[in-house]
């Protein structure tokens, strides 16, 4: 592998509302962009974490914690780490050095002028955008205004002309920002800036080589590319990823069901089932392989099989990935993965009961359903239920005392228990009237793990009490 020097990516969130799937999916692709290029580990490139909570009224503290404790819980570790608001000195720097140059404007126009504007050219088909009523106000009228405290906010400058960049994934993409656009809010003022100034001041001073995000920044690119060629700063690669979109093809949102990673992990998602499936939200390694770990995805990741169109979000397959990790786990860690989902026992008789299950899980959450019953000293649940097939209740009542008295002292396995059930249920003559209503009367439910199974882990006693309860059930 040819390994590119001085690799740099990064994500940058807003700490406005949960960590959304489509960003850790944009985080993830960075990452192993990074360590793919630079080596496992940080031995090359860096991946840098950047908050973006320039907007005090939406930000949230704990959305920004919210980001950290996901991506960690994820495996995604960063290099380095940056707070937009910490930085603001940085950009009244260069705002200040765009006004003075002639490259920014501030504008006066008030926002129910600029609405009324921006719906007449929708109702005439056009794009909206500003119509540069204070481009060329003199410097006498502005510092008028800004004396009389009118409320302003700082526009770019947009020449008339066409921009270009080559994306990495997309081929070449060109807008022409002065007809779509017209001149573009940068900031509200000096102290606050916005997003598509910031970002550019961010990714210089950060040394930023590659700027990897999802594709509904393809129209801020352009825009971000002007500020870089008016400040002088190089200009960063793009590539921008297919949107993750629900089983109807529209966009991914909540109306298709979770999209934070924290409604992910509290259903008991593992961060190795969820980090192997979002890599294949838009991109394949080229093979039939489908489980990969972390590493193996740094080895295998590129742009270059990163695929243009939409990427549809298959609930089915992140519960199949699921659940293979959840097979492949060492007993006693799964146990304790399934502990906050099951009420407080013995971890020894906890990781018996989710032994039983390991095969069935899908995901953690599923354990209190599927295992409730060997908490509870009591079962409530129909007596039509305990019938097999015809069985009349009389037949019900024979092979439940049957099972209370030919059960035999002896080693509490269940290789006993099966060897003592199968020789009740030749006296019964269908083995079904025999091991469905044992494995109602222990379980309450018409699906389980074996009888025999769990007979062992409940022990004698309980077995006993629960054939016991289910006998005076039928009456």
């Amino acid at each position: 592998m040819r390994i590119i020097k001085n690799i740099r990516v990064r994500i940058a969130p807003s700490p406005t509302g949960p960590f959304h799937i489509g960003t850790a999916r944009t985080a993830l692709f960075n990452y192993l962009f990074a360590k793919n290029r630079g080596g496992w580990e940080g031995r090359g490139g860096k991946f840098i974490l950047r908050i973006e909570d320039t907007d005090l009224e939406r930000s949230n503290p704990k959305w920004g914690k919210d980001i950290l404790e996901n991506l960690k819980w994820l495996g995604i570790k960063w290099d380095e780490f940056y707070k937009q608001s910490e930085r603001i000195s940085s950009y009244a720097k260069y705002l200040d050095k765009l006004l003075k140059e002639g490259q920014a404007y501030h504008c006066f126009c008030i926002k129910e002028e600029l609405e009324a504007r921006r719906q007449e050219q929708i109702k005439k088909g056009l794009p909206p955008r500003y119509s540069g009523k204070c481009r060329e106000l003199s410097e006498k009228e502005i510092k008028k205004n800004l004396a009389e405290g009118k409320p302003s906010i700082i526009r770019f400058k947009v020449p008339s002309r066409t921009i270009k960049f080559r994306d990495l994934i997309r081929g070449e993409i060109e807008r022409d920002v002065s007809k779509e656009d017209g001149d573009f809010a940068i900031a509200k003022d000096l102290a606050t800036p916005l997003y598509n100034f910031a970002v550019v001041i961010d990714d210089f001073e950060m040394k930023i080589s590659h700027v990897i995000r999802g594709e509904d920044h393809i129209s801020n690119t352009h825009k971000q590319i002007l500020i870089q060629e008016a400040l002088g700063f190089p200009q960063p690669k793009y590539a921008h990823l297919p949107l993750i979109l629900g089983p109807d093809r529209s966009k991914l949102s909540k109306r298709h069901g979770a999209v934070a990673i924290s409604e992910y992990k509290k259903a008991g998602y593992l961060p190795e089932a969820l980090a192997n499936f979002m890599a294949f939200l838009g991109w394949n390694p080229g093979t039939e392989k489908e489980v990969f770990s972390l590493k193996d995805l740094i080895k295998e990741f590129s742009l270059e099989r990163v695929q243009k169109g939409g990427a549809v979000f298959n609930i089915k397959r992140l519960d199949y990935l699921n659940g293979f990790y959840i097979r492949q786990m060492p007993p006693k860690k799964l146990a304790k993965l399934c502990q906050p989902y099951l009420p407080k026992a013995n971890p020894k008789y906890i990781e018996k009961v989710v032994s039983l299950y390991q095969e069935r899980l899908k995901k953690l959450s599923e354990i209190t359903e599927l295992t409730d019953f060997f908490f509870k000293d009591v079962l409530e649940y129909d007596k039509e239920l305990l019938r097999w097939k015809d069985m009349t209740d009389e037949e019900v009542r024979k092979s439940l005392d049957l099972m209370l008295c030919d059960i035999k002292a002896g080693e509490w396995k269940k290789e006993n228990l099966e060897k003592t059930f199968m020789l009740i249920a030749e006296k019964v003559g269908d083995r079904g009237k025999l091991l469905w209503p044992l494995r109602v009367a222990l379980t309450g439910k018409k699906a389980s793990a074996g009888p025999f199974e769990i007979a062992e882990v409940l022990g004698k006693e309980k077995t006993l009490t629960r054939i016991k309860q289910a006998r005076e059930l039928v009456g």
